[in-house]
């Protein structure tokens, strides 16, 4: 697949992938079509030589491998199936002068500002009683724009461009649509008609969603010269694609190779599901077995984790140190930090430089400003769990947490072609 061909797919699985369920539903079809097999954690596994496997938890977090020889180790590359978004809360009805609007909670480190004037969407996971009096899982999405958080006219707010704030319990709550006299609304009434006209007509009531609003606005291809992706969800699902890709385009490599993508990541990914918690032990323990066995495998282990990176911005150029400002479609941007918010060490940035030379994709690096906090991703969570050697890599952005972000469009296919080096790796140098 060339280049073009590539970010077309790339913007048509983050135009399906609205919240983690959905991506990790599409993520599956994209694997079964190309001859994955998927496995339930409550059942027994058969894993056989050169087999390739899938498994997920809460429809959100996902492992996905190609069995290669345990004892040549295993190549990983982890990344994250959330984003930031304004979650709706469980008893979500608002109305203020006629107006319904819902109740949100903020997801993550959201940048608020941007949501407001957007033509948002409603998509996620509902359970739901059956007329069987059976629970039900279902994910759902209403695909148009069906609410808005309008901002505040400049008349009504001179300050506007000067300091503006957001309070996100009173400022953010989006608005649906004018009631009429005296009419009521149940949200969950809305969700079941939603459900039924999806085609789950045995829906009787609706228990309990776990729902996030977005952009309908549609990912593209934008700049004078099309150097440009624009979209949402860029941070992860950029990443997540990008292993994706490498990881079913993989053949017969020595080595086991992995994918893993979590959710919650963007909340500290302490849970279930999360890089903290114990889903990849879990599916470890299950491939290679646990103890003395498992800790062999990890010595001979590596984790590339792929995140974003802050692009250098040419408006706030002051917010980079000047050696380490990546700029997009220059290439891959190795992560570094003294005190371990990525997971980088020399060994590791080595080897990437190294795959990356052998395809000739350039690279780049990226350590915060001294005077700045760093963020953090799931390398070091990841490392620290497991004890094995991690990297982290990003994919130089701009305006990273917004509802519409900005990546190159050659940056991503450059990572395909070195992880596709990396999943081939026969031995660690180290």
């Amino acid at each position: 697949m060339c280049q073009q061909s590539f970010n077309q797919a790339l913007l048509d699985f983050l135009h399906a992938s609205p919240t983690p369920y959905h991506a990790v539903k599409n993520m599956s079809d994209i694997l079964d079509a190309n001859g994955f097999q998927k496995l339930l954690e409550g059942e027994s596994w058969s894993l056989k030589s050169k087999g390739r496997y899938y498994v997920t938890r809460n429809d959100a977090s996902i492992v996905a491998f190609c069995i290669g020889d345990h004892n040549k180790g295993m190549r990983m590359v982890g990344a994250h199936t959330d984003s930031p978004c304004l979650k709706v809360k469980p008893q979500p009805e608002i109305t203020k002068h006629n107006y319904l609007q819902l109740g949100v909670e903020v997801y993550g480190g959201a940048l608020l500002t941007p949501w407001f004037d957007r033509d948002l969407s409603l998509a996620g996971r509902v359970q739901y009683l059956s007329t069987d009096n059976i629970l039900t899982s279902q994910l759902i999405n209403f695909e148009k724009a069906i609410a808005v958080i309008p901002n505040l006219a400049i008349h009504l707010n001179r300050e506007a461009n000067k300091k503006h704030s957001v309070n996100p319990q009173t400022d953010i709550p989006p608005i649906l649509f004018p009631m009429a006299k005296n009419e009521k609304v149940n949200f969950k009434d809305t969700l079941k008609q939603q459900l039924i006209s999806q085609g789950n007509k045995d829906c009787q009531d609706v228990m309990a969603f776990d729902l996030s609003f977005y952009d309908v606005n549609r990912p593209a291809i934008i700049g004078l010269r099309d150097d440009f992706i624009a979209s949402a969800r860029l941070d992860n699902l950029l990443s997540t694609y990008v292993g994706l890709y490498a990881l079913i385009n993989h053949k017969d490599g020595d080595a086991t190779a992995l994918l893993v993508s979590n959710d919650h990541e963007e909340v500290g990914s302490q849970s279930a599901t999360g890089a903290q918690g114990p889903f990849l032990k879990n599916v470890l323990e299950r491939i290679v077995g646990t103890g003395e066995r498992l800790t062999q495998v990890m010595s001979r282990s590596m984790l590339i984790s792929t995140d974003n990176a802050h692009g250098i911005h040419p408006n706030y150029n002051s917010r980079h140190d000047s050696n380490h400002g990546p700029i997009i479609n220059k290439g891959v941007v190795l992560k570094s930090n003294a005190n371990q918010r990525y997971a980088s060490n020399d060994e590791t940035i080595s080897l990437f430089t190294l795959l990356s030379q052998k395809v000739n994709a350039p690279v780049q690096h990226f350590v915060t400003r001294t005077d700045l906090g760093c963020g953090s991703t799931i390398g070091p969570l990841t490392a620290s769990m497991l004890g094995l050697k991690t990297l982290d890599v990003g994919l130089p952005t701009f305006a990273m947490h917004s509802i519409r972000e900005l990546a190159g469009t050659k940056d991503a296919y450059e990572l395909v072609t070195i992880l596709n080096e990396f999943f081939q790796l026969r031995e660690l140098p180290f």
